[in-house]
């Protein structure tokens, strides 16, 4: 079964050919009956994109699936090497860092149990303020704000304040989940919250339906400097991702990437990659985020080594050139 043949047929014949792919023709050898996958915190992206592939999978496949809230992509790294949990979402930033040995987790541990799965999203790293402190820009933040940076170890937390370090602002560090920061910001115990999340951000929506916000983005030259620094490239978020835009917001972002323990049965994991892959009409409308979670996108891996099944589908299904040298095992 082809990604080509099946972008030739209506979205419920997909449906009933990844089915029938499930249902008994292929080697189910070494499957376990259920599976969680390791997403974020409630109110950020990774948790409800990842309860949606995780519940989709299960259900084309006859397994029982979720998903688990979870510091994010540095301790997803570390809960699928270590075989805690056998699929996580991570980063590529993060992903590089556990694969050198860097991963504040666990100092010197060099995660080489995860492996590359499928290509989700671009994480854009963005700033929500109330409308009524004022901050448009990012030379408003005063000094001293108190600033909001997501779970400890998360994307945001790794990243977000180096960068806001870089351009010269000076802030009070803050960690919490996405929906508890959001609380925060609304009864005036935050002065800015710094996202790193797939958009539309749960807890973004959720704080411009009760009050006034601003989405700031960053200048031509702010842009230039982080991404001359960090392991970011430009993404403007477009104008319809929140009813406060009126003009896409410039802000730079970092590629997401679903993670399986190396160990995994190749099997599995070709047939849930099958599942995600196959119909992004059917993902996208388990989270708006997977308009990006398209084949083509499997070269955007530049850190870790790929999963034997996931190379494989790549390989049959999506034109993928993948050297053995980095698929696992090969």
């Amino acid at each position: 079964m082809t990604f080509t043949r099946l972008a030739a047929f209506a979205a419920t014949t997909a449906l009933t050919a990844t089915a029938a792919f499930a249902g008994g023709h292929i080697d189910r050898t070494g499957w376990p009956e259920s599976f969680t996958v390791g997403t974020g915190s409630q109110g950020g992206t990774y948790f409800g994109y990842g309860s949606g592939w995780a519940g989709l999978a299960a259900e084309q496949l006859g397994l029982s699936g979720g998903a688990e809230v979870t510091g994010g992509p540095m301790q997803n790294m570390a809960l699928v090497h270590t075989g805690e949990l056998p699929f996580g979402m991570t980063t590529m930033g993060p992903a590089a860092e556990s694969l050198a040995g860097t991963n504040p987790i666990a100092p010197g541990l060099q995660m080489t149990g995860a492996c590359a799965m499928f290509p989700m999203y671009q994480t854009p790293f963005s700033v929500t303020a109330l409308a009524s402190s004022g901050i448009t820009s990012i030379a408003d933040i005063p000094a001293g704000a108190r600033i909001g940076f997501g779970p400890a170890g998360s994307t945001s937390d790794t990243y977000f304040p180096a960068m806001l370090e870089t351009l010269g602002v000076e802030f009070d560090r803050r960690n919490g989940g996405w929906s508890d920061l959001g609380s925060q910001l609304q009864d005036g115990l935050l002065d800015v919250i710094a996202f790193a999340a797939g958009v539309p951000i749960p807890a973004v929506s959720q704080l411009e339906v009760q009050t006034d916000i601003n989405i700031v983005g960053f200048t031509d030259a702010e842009l230039t400097t982080i991404t001359g620094a960090f392991p970011v490239s430009r993404f403007d978020i477009p104008a319809d991702t929140y009813t406060t835009l009126t003009a896409p917001a410039p802000a730079v972002a970092m590629w997401n990437f679903s993670v399986a323990n190396c160990d995994l049965p190749e099997t599995l994991v070709y047939a849930i990659v099958d599942v995600v892959m196959s119909d992004n009409e059917r993902m996208v409308g388990v989270h708006s985020a997977s308009r990006e979670t398209l084949p083509m996108h499997w070269d955007k891996n530049t850190a870790m080594m790929w999963h034997p099944g996931a190379a494989r589908w790549f390989t049959e299904n999506a034109g993928a050139t993948i050297p053995a040298d980095k698929i696992h095992g090969m």
